[in-house]
């Protein structure tokens, strides 16, 4: 896990095209605490630069950006490669020398004996620049599952790319602010991809490599990523055991590392069972290591799952960390995390927190449980799909008599009178409605809704069944746009890599070829993975009402000082909203929106 930049200008001076790229990555230090390096070839007006995390051979060995094939070959990479050894080995076979023990020489090789095959191949997450010098093209490539995040900038014959978006404003180009940009906020809680607030950054779309043709100075992007066409699996026992066994090598994979390594345990399923398995593997492959968990809670109980977490940590005999934030510990350090963020969102506050005492206890890496209600059904739309569809099939003009209601969840049957993926997914997790929205950046209701009727979003495939449609819904959208990106960032601002086990490949491909039926079994949460794994996960985890992991933002966020400064006072649809939060009748995401809407930072 690393932070990585680059300039592309064959009309530039190579020297200030490094100085450029030193002030890129000099703003992304936090997520490269371990080194620097750059590398230029003056001939094409290219500068590559990274920060390196040091996680698999912390030698020098693994310095990058690194070279390959008598340095025809260069890469800067952000990420890992979980089934690097497995490549190495058909390339040693190959014929092919590795000078170094990390999974980024192994990139470099693998596209010199496959080409832009060898994309599909890697397993893990990832976001590279690749030079070939030789075919005089530069690739940037992002993973299958979007986990790693890569920006660009397209303009006049120039291609930038970056890690963070903050990282643009470092190079010598022009930046505008996307006009848009509060209206998607205000709507998702978030910019969702390809959008950032700059109009001219976008984020490559994940499984898919952008080609840069240094010849004819223009970009070219393709979809990569495949998967095998294989039938579905129909019989429960089977599909059970191909769980058990694929989730197994998933969570093994992701416990390789040259440095210290651990598990997030909120207590749920999910980083449960993900606990269970890693204590299990390093059981199995190590007489001396003790898994690493660590926890954190509150002081107000009712958002504390502490006796979840103790029974697996007691379970498990792991080196257990616990940590209690509070109102005060809370207070002293929001401004920091607000400040940490690359992109507004609503849901980054508690990411930088639980990754900052990840570091406190000494952790460079740690699993996470994310993907789990995504790829399982754990979240309520599963269950409301069905009720969906019917309603988006009523006429519009009564869908948008919704509005007209003050209950926000009727207030959002507006939403479905866009007849389509942006309309379904706002009604099921939207912020505001366009009514609100329109009043609090005083446009018309007109231009709100045309703003998100023609914004480029993928549409939900038409064959998906109500239940498929949710997971696609809850996959592409929520946790691509919102859980990873804000994940990501938050983690990169301590120096913390976050790996995620459910996003193994392998396993996202055997659950494609699940059948819907026995992978959605909502009789009991997650029903399918819990009858997978009854063996080892205790029923107190799995039989209890969900909570999910959050904060007690409406009760603190109404005693913050800070916070509340941080909400204009000047507009009186702001002003009257501002008053509803303090009186609690606001939702605190709602006015964490208003909070980060004016923020400056987000300005070009």
């Amino acid at each position: 896990m690393c932070r990585i930049a680059g300039i592309i200008d064959h009309q530039a001076n190579i020297s200030q095209l490094r100085k450029e790229v030193k002030a890129m990555c000099d703003i992304m230090a936090h997520g490269g605490p371990d080194g620097e390096g750059y590398c230029s070839d003056e001939a094409n007006g290219l500068a590559f630069g990274h920060r390196r995390l040091a996680l698999i051979d912390l030698s020098s060995n693994g310095h990058q950006p690194m070279s390959y094939n008598s340095d025809h070959l260069t890469i800067t990479f952000n990420g890992e490669i979980y089934n690097f050894l497995e490549l190495k080995k058909d390339l040693v076979e190959a014929g092919f020398d590795f000078s170094s023990h990390s999974d980024t020489e192994v990139i470099l090789a693998a596209y010199h004996h496959w080409g832009v095959a060898s994309f599909n191949l890697l397993k893990g997450m990832f976001a590279f620049g690749l030079y070939d010098q030789l075919k005089n093209k530069t690739f940037l490539v992002r993973d299958p599952s979007g986990i790693k995040p890569l920006h660009y900038y397209n303009e006049s014959g120039k291609l930038v790319f970056a890690s963070e978006v903050k990282a643009f404003k470092k190079a010598n180009i022009l930046l505008s602010e996307l006009p848009e940009w509060k209206v998607y906020f205000l709507a998702f809680g978030h910019i969702p991809e390809p959008y950032t607030t700059l109009a001219e950054v976008k984020m490559l779309q994940k499984g898919s490599y952008l080609c840069w043709n240094h010849e004819s100075h223009q970009a070219e992007i393709k979809h990569y990523h495949r998967q095998n066409l294989i039938p579905y699996i129909k019989d429960f026992e089977v599909a059970k055991q191909c769980l058990r066994d694929t989730l197994k090598r998933a969570v093994k994979r992701h416990l390789i590392s040259d440095s210290p390594i651990g598990v997030f345990l909120s207590g749920g399923i999910d980083s449960s069972l993900i606990t269970l398995m890693a204590d299990e593997t390093i059981n199995e492959t190590s007489d001396q290591q003790t898994l690493k968990t660590l926890s954190v809670n509150f002081t107000e109980q009712e958002f504390s799952e502490q006796p979840y977490q103790k029974l697996i940590a007691d379970q498990t005999n792991s080196n257990h960390s616990e940590y209690l934030i509070n109102q005060s510990i809370f207070n002293q350090y929001l401004p920091v995390a607000l400040s940490g963020m690359d992109q507004p969102t609503i849901d980054g506050i508690n990411s930088w927190f639980v990754n900052y005492f990840a570091k406190a206890k000494g952790l460079k890496a740690v699993l996470s449980g994310i993907g789990g209600d995504e790829l399982f059904g754990g979240y309520p739309s599963f269950k409301r799909m069905r009720m969906v569809r019917y309603l988006a099939k009523l006429p519009q003009f009564i869908l948008k008599k919704g509005i007209l209601f003050r209950k926000a969840a009727l207030k959002r049957s507006y939403y479905l009178s866009y007849r389509n993926t942006t309309g379904k997914y706002l009604f099921l997790r939207g912020i505001y409605t366009p009514d609100e929205i329109a009043e609090i950046l005083n446009l018309s209701i007109n231009k709100i809704d045309d703003v998100l009727t023609t914004m480029t979003i993928s549409e939900v495939p038409a064959h998906l069944s109500p239940i498929e449609e949710a997971g696609w819904l809850e996959s592409n959208l929520y946790m691509q746009n919102q859980l990873l990106h804000d994940t990501d960032a938050m983690s990169m601002q301590h120096g913390v890599e976050v790996r995620l086990p459910f996003l193994d490949q392998d396993l996202i491909q055997l659950l494609n070829y699940t059948s819907p039926d026995i992978k959605y079994q909502l009789q009991k949460p997650k029903g399918f993975m819990v009858d997978a794994f009854m063996s080892i996960l205790p029923e107190a985890i799995w039989n209890r009402r969900k909570m999910g992991f959050t904060f007690p933002f409406q009760r603190w966020l109404r005693r913050n000082e800070f916070f509340l400064r941080g909400i204009s006072d000047d507009s009186p649809k702001i002003a009257r909203l501002k008053a509803d939060f303090i009186n609690g009748d606001l939702h605190w995401a709602k006015a964490i929106t208003l909070f980060l809407m004016e923020d400056l930072k987000w300005k070009a």
